[in-house]
């Protein structure tokens, strides 16, 4: 399984890299779309299996929707837009099921978060990206999140003696933790040296343990949820890692919290 994590992970890199950092915008933007709708397929099967089919699709249709409306810079019609996400779902029940389902908000609950748990976040790669040198904050991001799990892997493995947070996952230690966050130092001082982004100063080092600390949350949130639902990876898309989900849990916290540092301070 460790073995397959890896040619995995080396399968897909130079198509992640070339699509992010040489491939046509739409391409990019194609293949967030489709990773915002297979974690949102994974999360409606964990969180909401028997919800009606009209309220999954209504989900994966916001995604796309949202995308596009991104894509064709059309900010105005994000918000109103947003609004319809809980509006839908409640309009659905209301005519076709009523108050027959027993956990109804529950289920509306369920169905509004996932797009703002999964699709927002990795839609804020669209706005990074255009951004002057938004590519190259992204692989950056890239690096300091893979250097994290790589090291809270490997030192949790090697050195892991006190829990994390056991009720939620009980493999994941403060060493492993501890170690993914110099993890990311050591990665985001390398990608600085190869690539003159910024300088590496006392700015960017408090920047990457921030980074580091949202992703490993991130982590254990996404950790929390299959732990609620009983089970061990949200998916089987990917061999050797799980789902969708479970690659870019991670990701999703990190994501909004770059974006704000490049808006406010790299602007």
């Amino acid at each position: 399984m460790h073995l397959l994590r890896w040619v995995t992970a080396l399968f897909l890199l130079p198509i992640v890299v070339y699509l992010i950092g040489f491939g046509p915008r739409i391409l990019f933007y194609g293949l967030l779309c489709l990773f915002s709708i297979g974690g949102l397929y994974e999360f409606y099967r964990m969180a909401v299996p028997m919800v009606p089919r009209p309220l999954f699709w209504w989900g994966c249709g916001f995604s796309l929707v949202w995308f596009v409306l991104l894509y064709l810079n059309q900010v105005l019609l994000l918000l109103p837009f947003l609004a319809l996400l809980t509006f839908g779902p409640m309009a659905f029940f209301m005519f076709f099921s009523g108050l027959k389902r027993a956990h109804l908000i529950d289920e509306i609950g369920k169905v509004a978060m996932a797009p703002l748990y999964i699709t927002v976040p990795l839609s804020l790669l669209l706005v990074l990206d255009r951004h002057p040198k938004g590519v190259l904050w992204i692989f950056f991001l890239l690096v300091v999140i893979f250097a994290c799990d790589c090291g809270a892997f490997y030192c949790g493995r090697l050195f892991g003696k006190h829990k994390l947070h056991e009720a939620i996952s009980p493999g994941k230690t403060w060493e492993g933790a501890a170690g993914g966050t110099i993890f990311s130092l050591i990665g985001s001082f390398w990608f600085l040296q190869v690539i003159p982004l910024r300088t590496f100063d006392a700015e960017i080092i408090a920047f990457v343990l921030l980074l580091a600390v949202a992703g490993q949350m991130g982590d254990l949130c996404e950790s929390m949820i299959k732990r609620h639902y009983g089970v061990k990876d949200s998916g089987r898309l990917l061999p050797g890692h799980g789902g969708v989900l479970d690659r870019i849990d991670s990701l999703l916290f990190a994501i909004p919290v770059l974006c704000g540092y490049v808006q406010l301070f790299e602007t």
